[in-house]
């Protein structure tokens, strides 16, 4: 994570999270902290807000009989979790997503598990376009706490050059 801490007046301090274009490189390895326990009261919310009407991960009694034996975490919860944890690290100056592509899932989620995660820089390019931007793409890749890979996911975005993101030109 990278953390700048701005003076914006005396004895006053701002802190400023993210990384610049300029910031990225490929091949390195973010890994995104805190982790996050899954409790069976997110699950069902985000499932039931989300109008998944799949049984497996709010129906205990239907759950008990397929082959997990208990309710599962809804994966699209389980993408927006990682997506979440990751955005300090690499998309806190992104100007747009552009997609997420390969998403495996690779392992199932339960209520009481701990997710934690990392994103490897797998390319960036200048911006053909935005000559104040370029675009970088990651690879994602969620653990639970035994250190099992839960899901992947690459992830393209239009990242912000120094000089040019919304907190450089207002002081945000």
């Amino acid at each position: 994570m990278v953390q700048n801490v701005k003076e914006v007046g005396p004895n006053r301090y701002r802190e400023h999270f993210g990384r610049h274009y300029e910031d990225f490189k490929v091949g390195d390895i973010y890994e995104h902290r805190p982790g996050r326990t899954i409790t069976e009261t997110d699950n069902t919310w985000f499932t039931l807000l989300t109008m998944n009407t799949h049984p497996m991960h709010f129906d205990k009694e239907y759950a008990e009989k397929s082959e997990f034996g208990r309710c599962i975490v809804c994966s699209p919860f389980t993408v927006a979790l990682m997506v979440g944890m990751s955005v300090t690290d690499v998309s806190q100056k992104a100007i747009a997503n552009l997609g997420w592509t390969d998403i495996k899932l690779t392992h199932p989620l339960y209520a009481g598990d701990t997710l934690t995660c990392e994103s490897e820089v797998l390319d960036k390019r200048e911006s053909k376009s935005r000559p104040g931007a370029g675009i970088v793409t990651v690879k994602t890749t969620g653990f639970n706490q035994d250190g099992k890979m839960v899901c992947t996911f690459n992830r393209s975005m239009l990242i912000a050059r120094r000089g040019h993101s919304i907190e450089d030109q207002v002081g945000y």
